[in-house]
């Protein structure tokens, strides 16, 4: 008998958990446990990558920057978003990024996300809104207001971590990744982002609570301001570069 690939084998369990596209769908705990065990298993070779060990060719493959002016615009390599398996109850995905690089802080609108780190290490930030909702306004003629929201994720995440989860409504949903060594995180998202849905991303920039003088205090007498950030959104990032790139890993038998 010919021993199921770990995409395969991840592509299965994920078809059996993840059986409505709907955001309001609720996975048992048991369920979650399970996917993050196998999860946890997957190695770099599994998906078709190598592991990078911290170097990389620093060769430039675009300009990334102002795309308005040549001459100040670095060249640098892009973002590289692999594409394992998508429908409209979940997707499976890789994001190979080089040191340095930033994926700017952004949502997950009614999703569950997985991540494993295959390679490297990554600083990851992340909020979740604070409720009940509280704005601000923020002066900007764009802009009418900014969101409160707390701080839920300030670490590094490096291949030796468990898989992280970030949910809905908590977790970390607003969240944003700075590699500090080349790296790959394998994401599994449920449900994936849609236009037809309105799920769509939405970056932000983030302010620190005491940024406003007029701020009425909103946050209880045991936590900290700099628990606390004012999200402000904002247009996709000019810098953000992210390149479609070819999986190479084994193919997946729906």
């Amino acid at each position: 008998m010919t021993k199921l690939s770990s995409v395969q084998s991840l592509y299965d369990l994920c078809k059996k958990t993840f059986t409505s596209s709907s955001s309001g769908t609720v996975v048992s705990p048991q369920a979650i446990r399970t996917l993050c065990s196998l999860l946890d298993t997957i190695v770099p070779a599994d998906v078709g990558l190598r592991d990078q060990g911290g170097s990389e060719d620093e060769r430039g493959y675009g300009f990334f920057g102002n795309r308005q002016s040549l001459r100040s615009a670095r060249w640098a390599k892009p973002i590289n978003y692999l594409n394992i398996f998508e429908n409209e109850c979940f997707s499976i995905a890789i994001f190979c990024l080089p040191t340095s690089s930033v994926i700017p802080l952004h949502d997950h609108p009614g999703m569950t996300v997985f991540s494993k780190m295959l390679y490297g290490s990554m600083h990851v930030k992340g909020y979740d809104w604070e409720d009940p909702s509280y704005s601000q306004q923020s002066g900007r003629p764009e802009e009418s207001s900014l969101r409160l929201a707390k701080l839920s994720v300030d670490n590094v995440l490096s291949a030796t971590c468990p898989t992280s989860i970030l949910y809905p409504t908590t977790g970390g949903n607003l969240h944003s990744f700075t590699a500090i060594t080349s790296c790959a995180v394998l994401d599994v998202f449920s449900p994936p982002y849609s236009n037809a849905a309105d799920r769509v991303c939405t970056y932000y920039n983030d302010y620190p609570y005491s940024s406003f003088s007029n701020t009425e205090q909103h946050i209880s007498q045991n936590d900290e301001e700099g628990d606390y950030a004012w999200l402000e959104k904002i247009k996709t990032p000019d810098d953000l570069y992210i390149l479609q790139g070819r999986y190479m890993g084994p193919v997946i038998q729906p």
